[in-house]
Parts: C-alpha cells; structure tokens; sequence
C-alpha cells in the first residue's frame, strides 16, 4: 500500500520560513517523479514545484521563484521543500504527489498517488 505522509505545515508570520517533509513508503522512491501541490479555500489545486527522479532536474512556479526549494533524499524515501520569505498568499493546504516513470509535471491529474496534504498558514 501506497503513503505519502506530509509534515513540517504550521503557523508563521509573513518573512518566516517553513521546511515541509514527505515520506513515501510501499513505492520505489527513487524512480518517482515528485511534486508540491497547493490548495487554497475555494481554489483549484496548483502546482507549486517538481523534481524528477534523480533530483537533478527541478521546477516551480513563478510566485515561489528565489524563495521555496526543493529537494528529494533517495535514500531516505522523502522530499523537502523549503520555504523562505512567506507570505499570506502562500497561506494553503499542502499535498505532495508522486508521479510514475520519473518526471514531475505541472497537472495534478498525471499524478498517480497524493499525501493527505499539511496546512500553512502565513499571518500578516
């Protein structure tokens, strides 16, 4: 059976910084591609960052630019992302997904398995 468990949300006021975990279990990690989704109240969720199997190739969207970071450690079946400099509009639940076959793309619909997701929430 499939998990993906997500972690490390809380409360932070806006500048502060947050270090989200996701650890898999009952998949081969290292050849999923993975992404960092979020969902905000009455949003469609949205990507926010991918990185492919060998974490030698990374991508994000726009408004998290020279702020959040993402990472993978094979070896110990999780992924990190690390957010720098929040701001209210980072407020949401986060979800990690895992993708077969390596890659990590922009739709959550090609994702093949999800986390139940961890709140940030980013006070002013």
């Amino acid at each position: 059976q499939v998990q993906l468990v997500e972690s490390g949300g809380g409360v932070v006021q806006a500048g502060g910084s947050l270090r989200l975990s996701c650890t898999a279990s009952g998949l081969t990690f290292s050849r999923y591609g993975m992404g960092w989704f979020r969902q905000a109240p009455g949003k469609e969720r949205e990507f926010v960052a991918g990185i492919n199997w060998t974490g030698g190739s990374t991508d994000y969207t726009d408004s998290v630019k020279g702020r959040f970071t993402i990472s993978r450690d094979n070896a110990k079946n999780t992924l990190y992302l690390q957010m720098n400099s929040l701001k209210p509009e980072d407020t949401a639940v986060y979800y990690c997904g895992a993708k077969r076959f390596g890659i990590a793309p922009m739709s959550p619909g090609e994702y093949d398995y999800w986390g139940q997701g961890t709140q940030v929430t980013v006070s002013s």
